[in-house]
């Protein structure tokens, strides 16, 4: 049955797919399953056609800096759409570079500044000499939760009011060394540095679907009508 089907929107997923990031749709994909759903993954590419309100959940993983310039040219097509779909508090994770890619801007090693989307307030500076590698331990409003990172880059809010950290680190760097948190959560956008991939841990994937599962009835309700 079509309502029984769960739309996933994998951006740039023959692009930006480092340290396992797919295994967060795989993931999802299964405990969807448990539920009696499937799902349709699509990848978003270069040169795709893309709304994001056909989907139940869009996904961005992170990439190196050249996948990362490349998609930088091609994203901004976009834009209308994921602000709109962010914005109405529809489920969205970006990882790494599919995180950053939401923000202002980042600067790469070379010094190079990329546009972002600008969709929420919030840069990222690479930094060479600081490379952010190991395992990370931090506390999320649904538990602790253990991953991996690896990145230069380090991200900082704009507007302290408006975005809120994914969680407060134990372990690890998160989203530079001198904040002590991890990750971005505005509405159901979750921005993270998490690899491993990220849910593994099954109190944020559990609660993914949940936003997921809310959101897809909502759609299809509103398709019925």
């Amino acid at each position: 049955m079509a309502n029984k089907t769960i739309k996933i929107a994998y951006l740039y997923e023959d692009l930006m797919n480092t340290y396992g990031d797919s295994g967060d749709v795989k993931i999802i994909s299964f405990l969807l399953k448990k539920q009696g759903y499937t799902t349709q993954v699509d990848n978003i590419s270069l040169g795709s056609e893309f709304n994001a309100f056909d989907y139940d959940f869009v996904f961005f993983g992170g990439g190196q800096d050249f996948e990362q310039t490349v998609i930088a040219k091609d994203l901004p097509r976009h834009k209308e759409t994921l602000t709109k779909y962010i914005n109405a508090g529809k489920p969205m994770v970006g990882v790494c570079g599919g995180y950053q890619l939401v923000g202002t801007y980042y600067k790469t090693n070379a010094g190079v500044t990329i546009k972002g989307l600008d969709i929420l307030p919030f840069h990222t500076v690479f930094k060479a000499d600081k490379r952010m590698i190991g395992d990370t331990r931090y506390m999320s409003e649904w538990g602790e939760v253990k991953a991996f990172e690896n990145h230069s880059g380090q991200t900082y809010f704009d507007d302290q009011d408006k975005l809120h950290p994914l969680g407060e680190m134990i372990e690890g760097y998160g989203n530079n060394p001198q904040d002590h948190v991890e990750g971005l959560r505005y509405r159901n956008f979750i921005g993270t540095y998490s690899h491993g991939p990220l849910f593994k841990n099954l109190n944020v994937a559990n609660a993914i679907v949940k936003m997921i599962l809310e959101w897809h009835d909502e759609r299809i309700a509103a398709k019925t009508n």
